[in-house]
């Protein structure tokens, strides 16, 4: 008795555990129930939205929206390769949050990927997540199967092993359509981040069916929003490599600022880091504070060996962070392994010891190896820092609508002005004034009057392309002063 119960248990395990001969099964007849056989490339078009990751107006908001009135993307299964033109306008009235707003009128965007061998795995998802390419993702990557009930629904969840060496699974229902693709890609700030794609509204479109709204989601939130009107399957696909190797996702962050940074001494014991955005690099008579923790880890280490070599033998203790946005906060984790105290709005301490106490498996980086956890001092409306000698004064610039949180910093002595996305200097400084006037900008120079604020550099972190001097009478001609 006791042998046979082993048995059926043994049974009951094997049943479970996941398989491959049966994943193949399920891919072959969703690939033959969705046309995916013989697709070797498709064309879909629709109107929809966007949304920009890390880019929200508060850490509680949702990411800003953009309205895509016109979408259409083409995919080559064979190459693979993958090409979007999209035309995005302003869906946040009045502007509210990052994502390079506010848009005025329309934005034309071509966003291009051929997968070659060093395209990374995060721009590859753009066609594996696709229904016919997670089917012929699975098929070639040792898939295995295995049966899930989710709200009632009975499900086929077929999964492989993607490059960056995390799970993609993919949802197949009773009626044999992909309903749901996700995987985990690594974020420099938010580590491990769940990236999803759910289809439904299948229709028939020439013998495959297609579905007629795709949702994203990155961290449980979307970030994308399609119903689609038109599918071509097997339509002429000409894709070339855009210049520079293609594109990712809209208003995402790069790595900028690997390697040495190039400073400037702008008066005695500052010193402005370029080289990627901007940070300054103030000498306190014990220890050094920098101000704007970067966006990328690679940008801190750029900007810590900078303060490094400029003043030798005293820590870094403070980094001021001037808002949360992802562009502006992903190199923070760098500094708290380091040791630094982040000083910041109030609002923004909860989230980030949220984000920083997620799993960072996939790509681990300083702060996953020191185990450090944040420290930090906060302020509301204004927070003067100063060790007898140099003063640096933060202010709130309440009522801006680029991000509720948004702190500038002021050196009273030096004349010396920090700021971010309130003020982004054109290419060149005889650029003709935009119409209308961002309302973020507006804000600045109200605060400054505010505060009565004397002011002769502005320091962007955005710096201008040329490298120029910033100055109050730019900012006052852009403003419409």
């Amino acid at each position: 008795m006791r042998k046979l119960l082993l048995v059926v248990a043994l049974a009951f395990v094997l049943l479970a555990m996941p398989s491959a001969q049966d994943a193949k099964g399920v891919i072959a007849a969703a690939s033959k129930a969705m046309g995916a056989d013989s697709l070797r490339t498709i064309e879909y078009s629709g109107n929809g939205y966007d949304f920009v990751l890390g880019q929200a107006y508060s850490p509680s908001s949702a990411w800003p929206r953009f309205v895509n009135p016109s979408y259409k993307r083409v995919i080559d299964f064979q190459v693979p390769s993958s090409r979007v033109d999209r035309v995005r306008i302003q869906g946040e009235n009045p502007p509210r949050g990052g994502g390079q707003q506010p848009i005025r009128g329309e934005q034309p965007q071509t966003q291009t990927i051929v997968v070659g061998a060093n395209t990374p795995w995060v721009q590859q998802l753009e066609i594996w997540m696709t229904p016919y390419g997670f089917l012929k993702a699975a098929a070639m990557n040792n898939a295995t199967m295995r049966a899930q009930t989710i709200a009632g629904q009975k499900y086929s969840v077929v999964s492989f092993t993607g490059q960056n060496k995390a799970k993609v699974n993919g949802y197949i229902n009773a009626q044999n359509m992909v309903e749901k693709v996700e995987t985990w890609i690594d974020d420099a700030l938010f580590g491990d981040l769940l990236f999803d794609s759910v289809y439904s509204d299948y229709k028939d479109f020439g013998g495959v069916k297609f579905p007629t709204r795709i949702i994203q989601n990155q961290g449980g939130s979307p970030i994308f929003d399609l119903r689609i009107s038109d599918v071509k399957p097997n339509a002429p696909v000409t894709i070339q490599a855009a210049p520079g190797g293609g594109g990712g996702a809209a208003g995402a962050a790069g790595a900028a600022g690997a390697g040495d940074a190039p400073t400037e001494k702008l008066a005695e014991g500052v010193y402005l880091v370029t080289g990627g955005y901007a940070a300054l690099i103030v000498d306190f008579k014990p220890y050094i504070v920098v101000i704007e923790g970067g966006q990328s880890e690679e940008r801190s280490d750029a900007v810590i060996a900078a303060a490094k070599k400029l003043i030798p033998k005293k820590r870094i203790r403070y980094v001021v962070n001037t808002h949360h946005h992802i562009d502006h906060s992903r190199g923070l984790r760098r500094y708290v392994a380091e040791g630094a105290t982040i000083v910041t709005h109030r609002m923004n301490a909860p989230y980030f010891e949220r984000v920083f106490a997620s799993p960072k498996t996939l790509n681990p980086d300083a702060l996953s190896k020191a185990k450090k956890e944040p420290t930090f001092e906060t302020l509301t409306t204004k927070k003067v820092m100063t060790d007898g000698n140099h003063v640096i004064e933060l202010h709130h610039m309440a009522g801006n609508g680029h991000n509720e949180g948004l702190l500038l910093a002021y050196l009273p002595r030096e004349k010396i002005l920090v700021e971010a996305d309130a003020y982004n200097p054109p290419a060149q400084p005889n650029a003709p004034v935009p119409m209308p006037i961002s309302p973020y900008t507006e804000n600045l120079v109200a605060t400054m009057d505010r505060l009565k604020l004397d002011v002769d550099t502005i320091v962007p972190i955005h710096l201008p392309a040329d490298g120029r001097k910033v100055t109050r009478a730019e900012l006052m001609r852009m403003a419409g002063r």
